[in-house]
């Protein structure tokens, strides 16, 4: 689709838009919008709506989030047309700024409602407000601790007025294009969940049935492993680690551990420690670790926070250290317990009345079996894992990168078609 360039624009006194087509007039939002206020007393309506990055949707009276029923009589009546704003903590860039209402219903008094009046488009409208939050104008407007835009400065900013039948186009054109661009961007999302799926798949498959498709396999005997090749053994963790408590130091850095990643290989930030211990306090209540321990969260190890040390550090002291008694990867066992039904055993191996209270005890995890390869199979199968995560990791940055520039792109569309720098009637 090729697009004309407006060739007549005018300067004008407009921060965020520096020009605008000749026959466009600027007048402020009050002119064409009004601010209404209407309170939801003896809770006229049920039709709890939210905005959300997804517009506005219809909420559950049910989901009382803490509230009372009777709470929701100070919500605000909003009508089907209404422009809704949030329009606090502006510095906050991942917070929707401005939704279009489908239907009537109530939202929360924090909200800013505005309807509109004769000479304007609200969808135009819709789309121009929504280029002030893409382009992040918004986020540069307001004041206050909490950076706060009111209501009468938000009826003060100007808005550019093409003719009617140019709004319409404008927003006709911006619908159909940004809905093809959205439906892209949902295209990659799913592809960088497909990804997801099959690495973890690939590496669930290697680390359980080995990298030899034509290895005579073997029933375990033990439900999570299931099958394994022929010449792997089954062991307990026990007999692979012993538990180790050795105190820190102060030269030593203090490693995280994540339930997605593992063990770090640097110091953990400041704002990551554990809240009752800092940097001053008596390193020795740390723990000890050393290339290819394996350590875990106690609370956490049931949603993945465990994993294979590389560097010589210290863990919190609500870590548990485990350290090889035998010549073993402790990477392959890691990803071995990564796998789906591995951290299900692991959950099971826990105790506690919920899951938050959940904690895996070392007299609990070290019973837990595994299999176990020869130990250069482990160093192949970590070889190849570690080519597949690199592969797959190039395919996410890709995906990634255009999900960037689609959105970049969606931005600049809305941007440049409400202010007229491109002529869209025709495409619309």
């Amino acid at each position: 689709m090729k697009l004309l360039k407006n060739p007549k624009l005018r300067d004008v006194d407009v921060p965020w838009a520096r020009q605008l087509p000749e026959h466009w007039q600027v007048h402020q939002v009050k002119r064409h919008f009004r601010r209404l206020k209407e309170t939801n007393a003896g809770m006229v309506c049920e039709n709890r709506l939210a905005l959300t990055m997804n517009g506005v949707v219809p909420r559950s009276i049910d989901d009382l989030e803490g509230l009372q029923s009777s709470d929701y009589e100070g919500y605000q009546i909003f009508e089907a047309g209404d422009l809704a704003f949030k329009l606090i903590d502006l510095q906050n860039v991942k917070t929707s700024r401005v939704g279009l209402v489908p239907e009537r219903g109530i939202m929360s008094p924090a909200y800013v409602r505005l309807q509109p009046l004769s000479g304007i488009s609200v969808r135009f409208a819709f789309w121009y407000f929504m280029a002030l939050y893409w382009t992040q104008v918004f986020n540069g407007l307001g004041g206050g601790v909490r950076q706060t835009l009111g209501p009468e400065e938000l009826l003060t900013l100007p808005l550019p007025i093409p003719t009617q039948e140019e709004q319409m186009a404008i927003a006709a054109f911006l619908d159909r294009e940004t809905a093809k661009i959205d439906a892209l961007v949902a295209d990659q999302v799913r592809l960088l969940e497909l990804l997801a799926e099959k690495r973890q798949a690939v590496i669930a498959h290697a680390v359980t049935k080995g990298l030899n498709p034509d290895a005579p396999i073997k029933d375990t005997g033990v439900a999570w492993l299931g099958e394994l090749p022929a010449h792997w053994k089954v062991a307990r963790l026990a007999t692979l680690y012993r538990e180790v408590n050795e105190p820190g130091s102060d030269d030593r850095p203090t490693l995280s551990v994540s339930i997605h990643n593992g063990v770090s290989d640097d110091e953990i930030d400041e704002a990551d420690l554990e809240r009752k211990i800092t940097r001053s306090e008596d390193k020795g209540k740390y723990k000890r670790v050393e290339p290819n321990d394996l350590t875990y969260n106690m609370m956490r190890a049931w949603q993945g926070a465990f994993g294979s040390v590389t560097v010589s550090g210290q863990v919190s002291p609500a870590y548990v250290v485990a350290r090889p008694k035998t010549t073993i990867e402790t990477g392959f066992i890691e990803a071995q317990l990564r796998t789906p039904k591995a951290k299900e055993q692991i959950r099971r191996y826990s105790r506690g009345i919920t899951d938050f209270r959940l904690r895996l005890y070392w007299d609990e995890f070290k019973e837990l079996r595994v299999g176990v390869p020869p130990h250069n199979e482990q160093v192949e199968v970590l070889a190849s894992i570690g080519q597949l995560n690199r592969q797959f990791d190039e395919l996410k940055s890709l995906v990634e990168l255009l999900i960037e520039l689609l959105s970049e792109r969606r931005s600049a569309l809305i941007a440049a078609a409400v202010t007229g720098q491109i002529d869209v009637r025709e495409a619309a």
